[in-house]
């Protein structure tokens, strides 16, 4: 057979025209979703304990100190200096490198042991401690950005500099999907949130991966995803006869030659058509029970709300969706903090908890890999001078928290540790690139295999670092 004879032109070529492949597809597509399709691996590089990942990114830093790592010292020393010794000289951002002082500021919160093993959670996570021993806390991540930008693009692509693949890319071209009718990387945000940094779509882009396999951002209101409807005048055969032509002037040009760009546009045109059947039937909460509903909190009947989020997640992943991110902003609280962060806990404390219960209600919590958590932390200073009840921290990437749950990390358990002012990692530190060589080997991928060469090198989610957290698998 020629090199440049393509299965797509062999099909064509067969008598299977484009509309009668995409058909059959359609009929089959029990048989196709039970197995993945579409990525570059072969087979795995060793038996995975996740099928899939859904990460609730928390963009602004979420403030630790005020969660996850409790410091009653901060109390005790609350207004005092913070010590030469401990801040060892590290840079700061311009928002408080200038301040003549860095009075410590202990957290208004109280803070109690949950779970079998104790583990510290503030009052302001009251649904998230309810699920204590099905929760890892790392308190020891750490990164080199100290700046939202670049935080939030080093924690999604592995890169501070912007452009790169995103985490979910990396895996969608790696591992393909599990149901060949909806994409295998969904994006959502949550809808009406003023303020707070920019989420621009490079943060579930493709980078230099084949487009394909850059993240579909789903929305709210009756068209989940844009241009998937049909127009005004346009019902379901007159689209399909225009896919079809479409689609044979496709196959013209295949064959003049194999073309890859032609042939994944190809597959993306024969995916849209079929999410007009499949988004319809996922995106509708009818068939959920009025207490699943309740669980994820009153805002869940709101579309596009984090809780509305957090359910459909749930939702897609029973459907086999691969890569499911959400992203929440505004926890940047450099002033006004006691208020600001009891409204963001409000809005996802209680939808967060309400996920891991559910996903383990159907079954699906010890193969899906649950991540909680933003791109840097948050200072035990007080940013500004320290007056009244009322205070904000600066951003501090030296250490901050994230918890994780399912997909084979440990239960109920604490990895990393701060010094006593939650300034410093003293034990177990876990760097950007360690979690996402863990996220990885979850899904049954080596890191450092997974490559793509662009530019003359092989390029990689963890760059040329990246360590698996064997400590917290289980």
């Amino acid at each position: 057979m020629n090199a440049t004879f393509s299965r797509r032109s062999l099909l064509q070529n067969s008598g299977l025209g484009f509309g009668a492949l995409v058909a059959g597809q359609m009929l089959a597509a029990e048989s196709l979703a039970a197995e993945s399709t579409g990525g570059v691996l072969s087979a795995l590089h060793h038996a995975p304990k996740a099928k899939r990942v859904i990460f609730l990114f928390q963009s602004g830093a979420p403030s630790q100190l005020d969660l996850l790592d409790y410091k009653p010292l901060l109390n005790e020393k609350h207004g005092t200096e913070l010590p030469n010794e401990v801040r060892g000289g590290q840079r700061l951002t311009g928002m408080s490198g200038n301040q003549s002082s860095l009075p410590l500021v202990g957290s208004p919160f109280k803070f109690a042991r949950h779970g079998q093993a104790g583990t510290w959670f503030s009052d302001l996570l009251p649904h998230t401690a309810s699920i204590a021993d099905d929760i890892c806390v790392v308190k020891s991540m750490h990164t080199e950005a100290i700046n939202h930008g670049p935080g939030v693009v080093f924690m999604q692509t592995g890169s501070m500099i912007p452009g790169r693949p995103s985490m979910g890319a990396w895996m969608d071209y790696g591992l393909g999907t599990e149901n060949s009718d909806l994409p295998a990387f969904v994006v959502m945000t949550t809808k009406d949130q003023n303020g707070g940094q920019p989420l621009s779509a490079g943060l579930w882009g493709s980078g230099f991966l084949p487009s394909q396999h850059q993240g579909t951002s789903f929305r709210s209101g009756k068209d989940p995803v844009l241009y998937l409807s049909n127009p005004d005048g346009i019902n379901r055969d007159s689209r399909r006869a225009a896919m079809d032509a479409l689609g044979s002037l496709h196959q013209m040009q295949l064959a003049r030659g194999a073309d890859k760009l032609i042939e994944n546009r190809i597959a993306q045109y024969e995916l849209a058509y079929r999410m007009q059947s499949s988004i319809p039937e996922a995106t509708n909460f009818a068939d959920e029970s009025a207490d699943v509903i309740d669980s994820y909190g009153p805002d869940a009947k709101s579309p596009g709300s984090f809780a509305a989020n957090c359910l459909m997640a749930r939702r897609l992943a029973e459907r086999g969706v691969r890569f499911i991110q959400l992203y929440h902003k505004g926890w940047d609280h450099h002033g006004g903090l006691p208020k600001g962060l009891a409204n963001q806990c409000k809005a996802t404390d209680q939808p967060s908890a309400a996920l891991v219960k559910d996903l383990k209600r159907v079954g699906l919590l010890d193969d899906t890999l649950v991540i909680w958590g933003g791109e840097f932390g948050r200072t035990n200073y007080c940013q500004g001078k320290l007056s009244g009840t009322s205070f904000g921290r600066d951003h501090h990437p030296r250490c901050f928290s994230i918890w994780m749950a399912g997909g084979g990390i440990k239960p109920g358990t604490v990895y990393g540790e701060t010094d006593e002012y939650g300034y410093n990692i003293v034990d177990n530190p876990v760097h950007i690139h360690d979690l996402h060589a863990t996220i990885m080997h979850q899904m049954g991928v080596d890191h450092e295999r997974l490559t793509y060469k662009y530019q003359g090198r092989n390029f990689r989610l963890t760059d040329v670092h990246g360590h698996v957290v064997t400590d917290i698998l289980a």
